[in-house]
């Protein structure tokens, strides 16, 4: 019965959030409507929505997705060679739960996981 999962998170300012998805990342807009204070981005079978505000201290967010894929080889180096700054303790790497992943951490500090099962 369930289909589909789309995470909301929080952004301080939706423009740097929609430079980093889009231009960094590589995600696209979802539809044809603006909304001042929402934004949907959509990569291949992953949609991720954000609502401001502007109130949130990074240093405070715990805002995390965890995205899995079937290259994350492949999805790593497109990054690296893309310039995206990869989470200082989250460098491509296999994890003892059976996961290889890495981490990236968004303008505010929302954490996202890329993982692949062994």
């Amino acid at each position: 019965m369930l289909t589909s999962i789309h995470p909301k998170l929080p952004m301080r300012d939706k423009a740097a959030t929609r430079e980093y998805y889009i231009n960094k990342l590589g995600f696209v807009p979802v539809g044809n409507a603006e909304y001042d204070d929402y934004l949907l981005v959509k990569k291949e079978n992953i949609e991720l929505h954000f609502f401001l505000f502007t109130e949130l201290d990074p240093k405070e967010n715990y805002g995390q997705v965890y995205i899995r894929t079937d290259d994350v080889d492949g999805l790593y180096r497109s990054m690296v060679d893309n310039g995206v700054a990869i989470h200082p303790n989250g460098a491509l790497q296999t994890r003892p739960w059976g996961q290889r992943e890495f981490h990236l951490l968004d303008p505010d500090n929302n954490l996202l996981t890329f993982g692949q099962s062994v």
